[in-house]
């Protein structure tokens, strides 16, 4: 019988430059590091996100699938949603509303792809003409 694992919940600074990033993604290594992890990143009080934050976003999601697990963002700032849309990487990750959300939907029953296939809306004329 397998128990339920604890889903990790980690706020971002408000900067995610070079040298914030590398100390986030030393905090965050342990978490990493456990097997099948589950965390959520809070973005909420981003307001600077260059590429080696971007850069850490994806070695994360990388490490946590690598184990079998997931990273899902959460309450994306203003500031962040429009970098991760402009470097397209915002289409890689499940992101919620709320950090609460994205902790519950690690309890749901159906694996990521098969919710994603469910829950998928058709894209908008605007993301057909940018693919």
């Amino acid at each position: 019988m397998e128990t339920s694992r604890p889903v990790v919940v980690k706020r971002m600074p408000s900067r995610v430059d070079q040298q914030a990033a590398r100390e986030f993604l030393r905090e965050v290594q342990p978490f990493l590091k456990s097997d099948r992890p589950q965390l959520v990143f809070d973005l909420s009080q981003v307001k600077q996100l260059d590429s080696t934050g971007v850069d850490v976003l994806l070695h994360c999601m990388t490490e946590a699938v690598r184990r079998d697990g997931d990273l899902k963002l959460a309450a994306l700032s203003p500031e962040s949603a429009i970098i991760l849309e402009i470097t397209r990487t915002a289409r890689l990750f499940e992101i919620f509303e709320t950090s609460t959300d994205a902790a519950r939907s690690f309890t749901s029953f159906l694996p990521n792809f098969v919710r994603n296939q469910i829950t998928r809306r058709p894209p908008t004329d605007e993301e057909r003409i940018a693919a």
